[in-house]
């Protein structure tokens, strides 16, 4: 027969400074943040998946909403996404580093590689922001509804706008004069409302303009919403046929035939759930993010003024270092949902 176990009084069990698995307390209570965390966005993550399979068809695909780089513009899928990735991960490696240095009490070395994570973090907070503000202004050619209430996205190579001749003059641009600024942003804003007509534009200080632009190539138009004659999941439409159906919706004269970019009400790349997921799985994923850089540069300011050198441990590198790791998981599974998959 086993014998009794030892019954250990309150101060044994719990000192305050310890647990019984030998782990601080404020290393326990992180573990417990953590978790807690992990299910808020596991919670997210589950009821993307659900709205994604009730959508599966008309649901973006990662390359083709993101294939975009910095400087160098389209063509390039996911590439700067897995760059971002990347170096995030390199700053939980640096991370590792700083609190390894921490154990050997190497300030010099803390220093060194909670900069190098500081720096990481604001690389992928800056590449964040480029992302979201390309995904929010879109494509050059936009999501179209074509004649039989389908509804396409565009891709190809846009021809370049070269510029706008006014040949009727409205309250600030006079017959004749040549516009070469903000051709784009105009160009966009036209077609929304339907101000476009077969080459030319109707500028929004009420002057016409003819629009001087290079020729489109390799258009292809995916049905992401079927109607009477184009399916969702058909024959992508290319060539001849591609340009031709959209040029005739963009020059339809009627507002919102073409979609650019996405926000909360309306979505240029698929189902509108895509991009209200989007902003906000992302959005807080990148909240923790700059949380964790704020963090880690108020524990820098520790170690440069030496409060955790006085005190004989890095713990709190250490507690700031799961923080990261977790922040870096989490990015790792988001990334598989909304890219990869």
């Amino acid at each position: 027969m086993a014998g009794h176990s030892a019954q250990l009084d309150a101060k044994t069990l719990w000192g305050g400074k310890e647990s019984p698995f030998q782990t601080s307390y404020g290393k326990l209570m992180m573990w417990f943040f953590l978790v807690s965390d992990a299910l808020t966005f596991s919670g997210l993550l589950i009821a993307y998946g659900f709205t994604r399979h009730d959508a599966q068809d008309a649901w973006p695909i990662g390359e083709e909403t993101f294939n975009s780089m910095p400087f160098l513009g389209h063509g390039y899928p996911l590439l700067y996404v897995a760059l971002m990735t990347f170096i995030l991960i390199v700053s939980s490696v640096t991370m590792v580093l700083a609190v390894e240095a921490g154990h050997r009490m190497d300030r010099k070395g803390v220093t060194k590689w909670m900069i190098a994570t500081i720096i990481g973090g604001f690389f992928f907070l800056g590449s964040q922001a480029w992302e979201w503000s390309h995904f929010i202004h879109g494509s050059e050619f936009g999501k179209i509804e074509l004649a039989d209430g389908s509804v396409a996205i565009v891709k190809g190579h846009f021809g370049e706008l070269e510029s706008f001749q006014v040949l009727e003059a409205g309250k600030e641009h006079k017959a004749g004069a040549i516009i070469k600024d903000d051709l784009m942003h105009q160009y966009q804003h036209a077609a929304e409302k339907g101000h476009l007509e077969a080459g030319k534009i109707h500028l929004a200080d009420g002057s016409v303009a003819k629009i001087n632009k290079a020729h489109d190539h390799d258009m292809k138009l995916i049905i992401k919403k079927s109607g009477k004659t184009y399916k969702v999941g058909g024959k992508e439409i290319t060539g001849k046929e591609a340009e031709k159906l959209y040029y005739e919706a963009l020059y339809s004269g009627e507002e919102n035939r073409v979609i650019y970019g996405a926000n909360m009400k309306q979505n240029e790349y698929g189902p509108q759930q895509y991009a209200q997921f989007f902003f906000f799985i992302t959005g807080f994923h990148g909240f923790h993010v700059f949380s964790g850089v704020i963090i880690n540069i108020i524990i820098l300011l520790g170690v440069l003024s030496g409060t955790y050198h006085k005190r004989g441990h890095y713990e709190m590198v250490e507690k700031t270092g799961l923080y990261w790791h977790f922040v870096d998981l989490v990015w790792v599974f988001v990334f598989t949902f909304f890219y990869l998959l």
